[in-house]
């Protein structure tokens, strides 16, 4: 199905019903007036999705009463979209019949108010859709209007090669699933690979970039691994990099870098309100640090140093010079910690996050596929490597593929047309 852009917005309040298959999803393409997408606007709820197996791409989606996106089913794939100016969520999964979900080269801005309603916010139904993946590529999200930019209850959180910044509390925070989800159903784990998460000087000094575990109402005694992401904390932070909160069961650092701007030590982890599932198990090497910050000693390898190279730090241009210190220190493939091996990671970084904007598909910069790799989220000058098709995430060889489809697939007609309208009641 193709929708082109109008002079006017379409009326939001639009329900998708129909489902396609895993093997034939139905495709719903915006087409462009010049650079113009189509818009859908209004509405309690914008854009729902009650069928399954979805490829929605090219929209701009807005101004929701409730919420611009609500996910309630299996296999929907949201690309190239822009999805912004909601006073509650963004976008939103619902907590029963909700399977996989994938966000690529999606910008989301100026959504969420308060504590409870965020930019995204997203959840699966461990018992409907058990192994359900969100994954989150190519994309940017930014100046939240409150809650968090990313949190997310789902049973797995891939995030991958995307740029975070300016969330109301924090950029992400990954947590267990409520709602009467039996504790220990599933162990919710979390791979966070190549983004750039940061801290911009409008979000308070004492406000973590990321929390894990839990946040007091549900766990995920979970795994989560951090590989090659660049963390800017904004100027005099005395806030924490990472929380660790409530039950998880291991944390893995390899190849990231933390910064402060205008330098200083770093608190990296912090594990005050940690319930470990079998004694604090936090591993990994390589990262680089500021003078003066400190790691427990199960994290090896760290380098320390007061410049770590950024080509300007002033406009978050986060990319690396050419005499960089963080240039050929990262090591791949990682280990995790004896007894608690993260499943199917993305073994290496193969691309470059966006620089505060949304690239293209297939525009991506690809990284070098090097035993040593830089530090962090960027190489320095041309790769030897270039990016998959359509930018899309290739799962490691022998690894689980996220069952949230491939958002590379090429696009093209569908059938299925958006049925019935209005929104449900706030989740």
């Amino acid at each position: 199905m193709e929708v082109y852009a109008q002079s006017s917005p379409y009326a939001g309040g639009v329900i998708f019903k129909n489902s396609g298959t895993k093997e034939n999803p139905i495709r719903v393409r915006g087409i462009r007036a010049g650079t113009a997408r189509p818009i859908i606007s209004g509405g309690d709820t914008t854009v729902q999705f009650d069928g399954s197996h979805y490829v929605f791409e090219g929209f701009d989606i807005k101004s929701g009463n409730i919420r611009n996106v609500f996910h309630h089913a299996d296999d929907i794939t949201i690309a190239d979209t822009v999805v912004h100016d909601c006073v509650g969520h963004g976008i939103l999964g619902a907590d029963d019949d909700s399977g996989s979900l994938t966000l690529d080269h999606v910008e989301v801005y100026a959504c969420g108010s308060g504590t409870t309603k965020h930019p995204i916010y997203i959840a699966t139904d461990e018992n409907t859709h058990p192994g359900s993946v969100f994954r989150m590529q190519y994309s940017y999200v930014h100046d939240g209007k409150g809650g968090n930019n990313v949190k997310s209850r789902a049973e797995r959180n891939e995030l991958y090669y995307n740029w975070i910044e300016g969330g109301y509390y924090r950029e992400i925070e990954l947590i267990g699933p409520e709602n009467g989800v039996a504790e220990g159903l599933k162990r919710e784990d979390s791979d966070v690979v190549g983004n750039v998460f940061v801290k911009t000087t409008t979000q308070p000094e004492t406000t973590n970039v990321a929390r894990v575990g839990g946040d007091g109402d549900a766990d995920t005694s979970g795994r989560y691994r951090f590989v090659n992401n660049t963390f800017i904390l904004r100027a005099n932070s005395t806030a924490a990099v990472i929380q660790v909160f409530d039950k998880v069961e291991s944390i893995e650092l390899h190849n990231n870098v933390f910064y402060k701007v205008g330098g200083g030590a770093v608190n990296v982890v912090r594990t005050t309100e940690a319930k470990w599932v079998a004694g604090e198990i936090i591993a990994g090497s390589n990262n680089w640090l500021p003078a003066g910050t400190t790691l427990p000693s199960t994290v090896t390898g760290s380098i320390t140093g007061t410049d770590p190279g950024f080509v300007n730090i002033g406009n978050y241009d986060v990319r690396v010079t050419a005499s960089s210190i963080l240039i050929g220190k990262g090591l791949i493939p990682t280990v995790s910690p004896a007894g608690h091996v993260f499943p199917s990671p993305l073994v290496a970084p193969r691309s470059s996050p966006p620089m505060r904007t949304v690239d293209p598909a297939g525009t991506a910069v690809g990284r070098a596929s090097l035993p040593r790799i830089a530090l962090g989220a960027f190489e320095n000058g041309a790769q030897s490597t270039a990016p998959s098709p359509g930018g899309a995430v290739v799962p490691p060889t022998g690894g689980g593929a996220s069952s949230a489809g491939d958002p590379a697939a090429p696009g093209g007609p569908g059938g299925g047309d958006p049925s019935g309208a209005g929104g449900e009641g706030c989740h």
